[in-house]
């Protein structure tokens, strides 16, 4: 499976600063400190639906954590994957009328068109569930036959109790993640489960559902937990530094992929960092398929709005805030745009290194990007009410602007 495609991010003079960012697993703000090549998966879509801003806030969290370490120097190996065989997307088919293998594909080619119009930067490594198949089975074998997982009626399920670290990450309560198990994908109720939060390993093959060769496992399909631990130990190996995505995804996806992992590696943790963005409502609830209350970034696209706007939109939010959209985001974004756009058009101005280092200092300090755009408004308005004399500095705050923020002016 193919990403999309890079937009070039200009090299800043200077260096940029390392990122401080609260971890989920500790509760507390951390300081990565990548080797040379600083290693981040962060969980992507079921392709049964376009990218609203849900999606979309997310992803820019983990752009601006892309940006801070390429401006250190570092290079960035990202994984994403794409969840292309999942309950919800079999259902859409089915409700639909639509081969589900067409659907996946139609949703994922415009999930690709968002992400290149908002500029994301692409992961290294773009893969579906479906196509890593082959290596999920031998882990769900491996933990089977190591005692971690189980079969019931033809599934194998993972023993939560088989890893002494499991609950480190969402750091939560029984009662609670018996509850969230329910609501996000569990089967908390199944009878015959060793544990009631035990999750799906693998599922046997179902009348009417499509299914794969699982070896001494029978015919099925992965779960949902165990399609992101294959790729991310296939690409980027136990300890990487940041596993990523939003905060629903804490628990159980998390918490069981971490450990999935380490039961099966032995080592630990499977992330040095769990990091996790809020959610993004709509007059006044979560914005989610299942609520049906959805922005979409292809919709807006299509009515003519500027996706650098929408990016703005986003950035104007703290990433681990959770928010409603309103139509004055919007407003705002495109005023905040044509401010900035008028204020870099002008041969020179204020002096731009002071900004570019606000600018750091702010992403720096846990991806404050609502800091980062009042910097930038100051200096405009700086601009706007009196010039200036340093001739290019329009061009150096357009490139940070555009190297740190992905705003392209």
């Amino acid at each position: 499976m193919h990403a999309w495609p890079a937009s070039e991010v200009p090299v800043l003079p200077g260096q940029g600063r390392d990122l401080r960012i609260h971890d989920t697993a500790t509760g507390e703000r951390v300081t990565l400190t990548p080797g040379p090549v600083a290693r981040l998966y962060v969980c992507g879509i079921t392709p049964y639906d376009a990218t609203h801003l849900g999606h979309a806030a997310t992803y820019n969290a983990f752009d601006l954590v892309q940006r801070v370490w390429l401006d250190t120097k570092r290079q960035v190996h990202y994984i994403q994957n794409v969840t292309d065989v999942d309950d919800p997307l079999l259902e859409r088919a089915a409700a639909t009328g639509e081969e589900w293998t067409a659907l996946a594909e139609r949703e994922t080619a415009l999930f690709r068109e968002d992400m290149t119009a908002l500029r994301m930067l692409p992961p290294r490594e773009f893969v579906g569930a479906v196509e890593s198949v082959p290596d999920i089975v031998p882990l769900v074998e491996r933990l089977r036959d190591m005692g971690a997982a189980y079969e019931l009626e033809g599934d194998v399920y993972f023993s939560v109790e088989s890893d002494r670290h499991f609950g480190e990450v969402s750091r939560l309560d029984a009662a609670t993640m018996r509850r969230l198990s329910g609501e996000r994908g569990g089967d908390p109720d199944r009878p015959g489960k060793k544990n009631p939060l035990d999750p799906l390993l693998w599922s046997a093959a179902r009348e009417g559902e499509p299914s794969w060769d699982g070896a001494s496992l029978g015919r099925g399909r992965p779960g949902w937990h165990i399609e992101c631990v294959a790729i991310a130990l296939r690409y980027l190996g136990m300890g990487f530094d940041v596993q990523g995505g939003g905060s629903d995804l804490a628990f159980p996806h998390h918490e069981m992929g971490a450990s999935h992992a380490q039961a099966v590696t032995g080592e630990h943790p499977f992330a040095r960092t769990y990091v996790h963005a809020g959610m993004v409502g709509l007059d006044g609830a979560k914005m989610s398929k299942s609520q049906g209350n959805l922005v979409f970034v292809s919709a807006l696209r299509r009515e003519g709005v500027d996706p650098v706007a929408i990016r703005l939109v986003l950035l104007a939010h703290h990433y681990r805030a959770d928010w409603d959209y309103t139509a004055g985001d919007l407003e705002r974004a495109t005023e905040r745009l044509a401010r900035w756009r008028a204020a870099v058009s002008r041969p020179d101005g204020p002096p731009a290194d002071a900004v570019v280092e606000e600018i750091r200092a702010a992403l720096a300090d846990d991806l404050d990007a609502p800091a980062a755009l009042a910097a930038v408004d100051r200096w405009a308005a700086a601009q706007h009410e009196h010039g200036g004399t340093d001739e290019g500095a329009p061009g150096v705050v357009s490139r940070a602007v555009d190297a740190l923020l992905g705003v392209a002016l």
